[in-house]
Order: structure tokens, then C-alpha cells, then sequence
């Protein structure tokens, strides 16, 4: 079991305590007052790391142990770390209610042999369970989906010893849909006639044309004019 040292807090701000490498806390249960304190930032997200949000905790105070389970773990919105957590201090000898993460893991057939779409349902599922039996995670294989429309439910899940599902057991977790036809768009028929017009360039209409005629023989008059002067 993880064991976690703490302090009870006293009235820094939070911002002073993070710049010692603190956070703040909470401790609190059915049968616990809630109590302030803090401890290691460092400390408490490697422990995070490892066991997550339903693995038991050992937190100390210099009053007293707690078993207990991160309940709720608050992030900075820029830096995205932890800077405040509440620690759940569940009653020995009762089995305790949580949310466990499902990790996926095989390959399904349906997917890899016919293209077909994998579809999370859930990423957890609430167990019930003594502390000590508590899963860090539930594995799902996906290698029973072989075929458009196969489905994983809660009841084909492998539990842990000791350890049961809150959920109906009707509770679709995964499943593969049939992937979607991409439409196919009909270009329209490309109109040669028009191309042939454009290369051409505009038709002249017989103005421009006699224009075009009187301007070319007064510039040959010219030139012949000049010629005879030479």
C-alpha cells in the first residue's frame, strides 16, 4: 500500500505553499471530520500515477493513519497539475463503491479483417468491493468482436475475486459498426463546345472588323509615303 505524509494545514494561502512544493488537501468520510492538510505535490502525483483513483491510499498525520481513496484531484487550467485533491476515508470492514478505468486491450477481428469501427461504450464502470481487493484497472479483450454488430456487455467482463459490478449486466461496454459508405459525387460532363469558344477568344462583330481594315491601310499608306520621300 502507498503511504503518503501529511500536515495538518494551518492558514497559508495556496499559493505560498505550492512555491514550498505543497498542496493542499482534504480528508473526509462517513465517520471522519473533514480535515485540512497538506503535503508533497511531488509525493502525492507519483502516488496518483500509480494508483489512481480506486487503488487505497496511506495517508499519515502526526495524529493518526487514514486508509483512504483520491476521490476528486484538481488541475491547474494552464499547467494542467494537480493542486488540490480530496482523500475519501472509507469505514474498515465495509466494501466500498467506485468508478474503475477500463483499459482495452486484443485485436478485433471485425476491425482488423473488415474494416469495421470500434466503438467505446464506456471507459469505466462502477464495482463494489473491499478496499483491499479493489481493482487499479478492468481489461477488456476485443478479440470476441469478430463480426458487424458484436457487442461486449458488463456480464462477459472477468472480475477480480471479490469483486462485483454495480452496473446491469445488460450495460453495452464496446461494440463494431459497419463503417459508412463514402457518397459519391457526380461530376457534371465538361462542356467541349465551350472550351473551343474560350480558346477562340470573342467572335468581332463586322464594325470592329472594317475598323481593323481601314486602320491597317492607312498605316500601309503611310509607310509607303514614307518610303517615296526616303
Amino acid at each position: 500500500m502507498l503511504t503518503l505524509q501529511a500536515q495538518k494545514r494551518d492558514k497559508e494561502k495556496n499559493s505560498v505553499l505550492r512555491k514550498k512544493g505543497l498542496m493542499p488537501a482534504v480528508l473526509y468520510g462517513k465517520k471522519t471530520p473533514a480535515t485540512s492538510i497538506t503535503l508533497s505535490q511531488k509525493e502525492f502525483v507519483s502516488a496518483w500515477q500509480e494508483a489512481g483513483e480506486s487503488s487505497v491510499i496511506s495517508v499519515k498525520t502526526p495524529d493518526a493513519e487514514f486508509e483512504a481513496l483520491i476521490h476528486a484531484v484538481d488541475l491547474d487550467p494552464v499547467t494542467d497539475y494537480p493542486r488540490h485533491a480530496d482523500f475519501y476515508v472509507f469505514e474498515k470492514g465495509h466494501k466500498i463503491s467506485v468508478k474503475v478505468p477500463i483499459e482495452f486491450i486484443g485485436v478485433s477481428p471485425a476491425v482488423k479483417e473488415l474494416g469495421g469501427v470500434l466503438v467505446k461504450v464506456l471507459h469505466e464502470l462502477r464495482v463494489e468491493a473491499m478496499p483491499k481487493d479493489l481493482p487499479q484497472k478492468l481489461e477488456v479483450d476485443i478479440s470476441s468482436l469478430v463480426a458487424f454488430g458484436s457487442q461486449i456487455l458488463t456480464r462477459d467482463i472477468k472480475l477480480p475475486a471479490g469483486v462485483t459490478v454495480d452496473e446491469t449486466s445488460e450495460e453495452v461496454i464496446a461494440l463494431v459498426a459497419e463503417p459508412k459508405e463514402e457518397e459519391v459525387v457526380e461530376e457534371a460532363p465538361v462542356d467541349l463546345t465551350q472550351i473551343e469558344v474560350e480558346k477562340k477568344g470573342k467572335e468581332k462583330t463586322p464594325e470592329e472588323e472594317a475598323a481593323e481594315a481601314t486602320a491597317a491601310a492607312s498605316a500601309d499608306k503611310a509607310s509607303k509615303g514614307d518610303k517615296k520621300k526616303a
